[in-house]
């Protein structure tokens, strides 16, 4: 398969695609390092909403991957960034972690436990019975409910573990009201990395490792997409799904070379075979 668009920028996802919990996949250091050699821009886009983007810049430094710190975004920044263009000057109380209080209260936002515009879940190890309860109560009195991302369950050493989408369906319950998920697959969390780079939809690649998050984001956004088999989709899973990805490959290993040789000043077909 050829591309006859030149590829300026590039989005990837990063569990599954760069790391597997703590280790690095095979390529992910080579293509990372191979996109600063170039000065490619891009980002690395989770859905995961615990971490602050230095966290993840030393997590995955300890990986062997080296990725500067304003080159991650995460659903926590990408909620911060929807919260203070539509709500600017509210209250919120938040569910969640490091990663996603400090990403609010950076955008100036006052956390409030009493009586907040808005209820903010994101993700955490440790949910707890009584915050759920206040959130609940809050949501039925009025508060607006915003979560980081649907993901229903996460990994952990120990196997998968109850996140976001989880948690928010039983508040939903509870109330009968339906936060406005931010993260993946919403295209808004993609158009918001495209404007933190000044990228263009037509000129971006989005690499992911799922089809119903990455993939379906990258798509609805305007962006191609290339799957890669080293996470969640499996290649014989890919007919269940109505869309597909503009390729298909086994890991990210195999599109370093793209990096270089598919550079935004030519405009020739280039072709990864």
């Amino acid at each position: 398969m050829t591309w006859q668009r030149p590829i300026a920028c590039w989005m990837t996802d990063m569990d599954g695609v760069l790391v597997h919990e703590n280790d690095a996949l095979p390529g992910a250091a080579d293509f990372i390092a191979a996109l600063e050699h170039y000065e490619r821009p891009y980002l690395v886009l989770t859905n995961n909403s615990i971490f602050t983007a230095r966290d993840l810049c030393a997590r995955l430094l300890r990986s062997g991957i080296v990725v500067p710190e304003e080159r991650i975004w995460t659903s926590a920044l990408a909620t911060a960034e929807f919260l203070a263009d539509q709500a600017e000057g509210s209250t919120v109380y938040v569910i969640g972690e490091t990663g996603l209080t400090s990403a609010i209260h950076d955008k100036g936002f006052v956390l409030n436990d009493i009586d907040p515009d808005y209820v903010v879940l994101g993700e955490t190890r440790t949910y707890s019975f009584e915050a759920i309860t206040k959130a609940i109560r809050f949501i039925s009195a009025g508060a607006r409910f915003i979560a980081t991302n649907p993901d229903s369950t996460g990994p952990s050493p120990e196997g998968a573990i109850p996140a976001t989408g989880a948690v928010a369906a039983l508040i939903s319950t509870a109330t009968g009201r339906q936060p406005y998920f931010i993260g993946k697959p919403n295209p808004l969390m993609m158009r918001t990395a495209l404007n933190r780079i000044a990228a263009h939809s037509e000129t971006t690649v989005m690499i992911g490792d799922r089809m119903d998050t990455d993939i379906v984001s990258g798509l609805e956004a305007g962006l191609r997409t290339i799957l890669v088999l080293s996470g969640s989709t499996r290649e014989d899973e890919v007919t269940l799904y109505p869309y597909r990805p503009s390729r298909i490959l086994p890991s990210v290993a195999e599109i370093t070379d793209l990096v270089g040789r598919y550079c935004p000043e030519e405009a020739e077909e280039i072709s990864a075979d």
